[in-house]
């Protein structure tokens, strides 16, 4: 599974889930991934915009995060996902994945 496969998977998740009411941006280096939940529903996006949280860690442990492969909380003690911004937006991410 690619990055682009990942992001077109989350972009159709992302307009069923409940609008997560805040914006939440993964930084993986060279692409980031911006999911803005203000709207009625989540607009997924490879923009590089503020957001209200951000997530940085590499993109091949971004694709195990999605895959269920990495534990996000493993990922976060172990220092390969860093959470910058707001903690709580992070724990609403489960809707999307």
């Amino acid at each position: 599974m690619n990055l682009e496969t990942i992001i077109s998977e989350i972009k159709s998740k992302a307009l069923t889930a409940t609008p997560l009411g805040t914006t939440i941006k993964f930084d993986l280096g060279e692409v980031k991934v911006f999911v803005d939940g203000t709207a009625g529903s989540n607009e997924v996006s490879t923009e590089d915009k503020e957001a209200a949280c951000t997530i940085s860690l590499s993109e091949a442990d971004f694709i195990s995060l999605v895959k269920k492969e990495l534990n996000p909380m493993n990922a976060f003690m172990g220092g390969k996902l860093k959470i910058k911004g707001d903690m709580g937006v992070a724990m609403k991410l489960q809707n999307l994945f």
